[in-house]
């Protein structure tokens, strides 16, 4: 079933993974045809990791990159053989999938060669006028017996090394080029038949299907000679004789193998560069899982990805630019993703997207699991610091209900339980506290910020104001941004000081107020998305 990750942003906040775990859960419910999995790109923050414990959801996988890899377009449906099979099996499996190459395995199933149409070609350039010779790859009766569809009457199963005959020619002359241990293919000639076995023949091939007579027969058995019946003319037995050799005698060794993690772009050259135009991907114990051609390079099907919370390239999963978007469910303002076609997108000016996921699943007549629903509440408890940002809107007051009611708690102690006991972050380095929650805005000509926000109960934080500047300095240079900010902002006062880095004259002409070593009092603001956000985009 074909898989959609459901994403949030680059570090992820309680809003980013709830809605992720919570809109794949509905979407899985209204669109039984497609598979949705919630994603995660980067660590959970404290509070996020608080929420998970609390609700017993579990926390959505990392996708480092949404980028095609080997396993998403290798054919899984794998024809292999083993090294002593029958060429003339080999080639026969190739013939009816359609197919140009079969890897070959060792008796534990590793990958050991590589059968192709060029190495079965190269098997009839390389003969010669001179008669087949087995001295190198013997030839066993049973793999005779198997392709030829026919039967020992003589003699037992053996592997024979000597030269291939086929007899057409007078009795008398046979003298002049059987040995003793050659394979003799004859039709219904008894007399030549008796001269092969009185010539040393190690093994008798009788065509056409015709028995030879009891006489035959005891002179073969006298002289420890193996006699085949086929059912086929001389000559198409001739050529099955050849094609009983184990494929080992043909294979290509060391074949182009990758790991199904591969990404396409790190494969394709190599790929390329082979004759046989594929790459076998192996698991850890080499071996073979999959098989990726040239064909399947050419115009892939891209990943899929839904993004939830965010619609800003610089904030989505790396490689986001050659996914298919499917859709895209956030609170923000519309950023600069780009889309192919036509594509479900919601930007609804709410407190939270989980505010617009609980909606949804009233809207259906469905219920999240308890376990998501604790999750949805602290996202919307988070964005809206309990109800209490600007940029709470009646419908999250609903949905606050809705929860409080279904859960049978009181969402303003659970909120406040959850703020204290994530708003200790005297055990972060000031790096981890600048990094775990910032986003990155950029504008239409190119200049890029990045704001960060650590909500706390008091601003002891402050008192590490240095190490932070020092780690938003650190921020800014290394991504090239024109200032990094810091929103420390108090929930139980109900404001912000924001901590600047870079050229800070942009953030100042934004709130009309002068930066006081590096700190800017914004009392009254809570929202990153509406009271600061827009303000800055807007003066750059």
């Amino acid at each position: 079933m074909p898989h959609i990750y459901v994403t949030g942003h680059k570090n992820p906040d309680t809003d980013s993974i709830a809605s992720a775990i919570a809109y794949a859960e509905y979407k899985n419910l209204v669109d039984p045809d497609n598979f949705y999995v919630p994603a995660r790109l980067g660590d959970v923050n404290s509070q996020t990791a608080w929420a998970l414990k609390k609700s017993g959801a579990e926390s959505p996988a990392l996708l480092r990159h949404i980028m095609l890899r080997v396993k998403d377009v290798m054919k899984e449906e794998l024809i292999t053989a083993h090294r002593d099979d029958p060429l003339r099996n080999v080639g026969l499996a190739m013939a009816k999938r359609n197919i140009g190459q079969i890897p070959i395995v060792d008796d534990d199933g590793a990958l050991v060669g590589i059968v192709t149409e060029r190495d079965l070609a190269r098997m009839y350039v390389r003969e010669s006028r001179e008669p087949s010779n087995f001295e190198s790859t013997p030839v066993a009766v049973g793999a005779m017996l198997e392709v030829l569809e026919g039967e020992l009457l003589a003699g037992n199963d053996r592997a024979s090394s000597g030269r291939l005959w086929v007899i057409a020619r007078d009795v008398g002359s046979m003298g002049q080029h059987i040995r003793s241990g050659d394979l003799v293919v004859v039709g219904d000639r008894p007399d030549a038949q008796r001269r092969a076995v009185e010539l040393g023949a190690e093994v008798l091939v009788v065509s056409n299907g015709v028995r030879p007579d009891d006489e035959v027969l005891r002179m073969a058995e006298e002289r420890g000679a193996t006699v085949v019946l086929s059912p086929l003319d001389s000559y198409v037995t001739s050529r099955m004789i050849q094609l009983s050799v184990p494929c080992w005698e043909i294979m290509s060794e060391n074949p182009l193998t990758v790991d199904p993690d591969d990404l396409l772009p790190d494969i394709t050259g190599a790929v390329m560069d082979v004759h046989y135009r594929a790459a076998i991907a192996v698991d850890r114990d080499n071996v073979p899982i999959g098989l990726v051609s040239r064909t399947d390079l050419v115009n892939p099907e891209p990943r899929r990805v839904l993004l939830v919370d965010h619609a800003e390239t610089g904030q989505s999963v790396k490689g986001v630019e050659r996914a298919r978007v499917v859709e895209i469910l956030d609170h923000h303002h519309i950023g600069d993703i780009e889309t192919t076609s036509p594509i479900p997108a919601t930007f609804d000016p709410v407190g939270s997207t989980a505010t617009l996921i609980v909606e949804r699943f009233k809207a259906s007549g469905l219920r999240p699991d308890e376990s998501t629903a604790m999750m949805l509440l602290a996202a919307v408890l988070s964005d809206t610091v309990v109800l209490n940002s600007p940029t709470t809107t009646e419908r999250d007051h609903e949905v606050v209900k809705y929860l409080e009611e279904m859960l049978d708690l009181d969402a303003r102690e659970f909120g406040m339980e959850m703020f204290e006991a994530s708003s200790d972050v005297s055990e972060l380095s000031a790096e981890e506290i600048v990094n775990r929650d910032a986003k990155e805005y950029g504008t239409s000509s190119g200049e890029k910020m990045s704001v960060s926000q650590v909500e706390t109960v008091g601003t002891s934080i402050l008192e590490r104001k240095e190490e932070l500047l020092e780690a938003l300095e650190d921020m800014r240079a290394h991504n090239s941004y024109v200032f990094a900010a810091l929103m420390v902002t108090d929930i139980i006062e109900g404001g912000t000081e924001l901590l600047c880095a870079g050229d800070c004259a942009p953030v100042e002409k934004a709130f009309d107020a002068r930066a006081t070593e590096g700190v800017i009092d914004l009392p009254g603001v809570m929202s990153r998305k509406k009271q600061v956000a827009p303000k800055l985009l807007a003066v750059l």
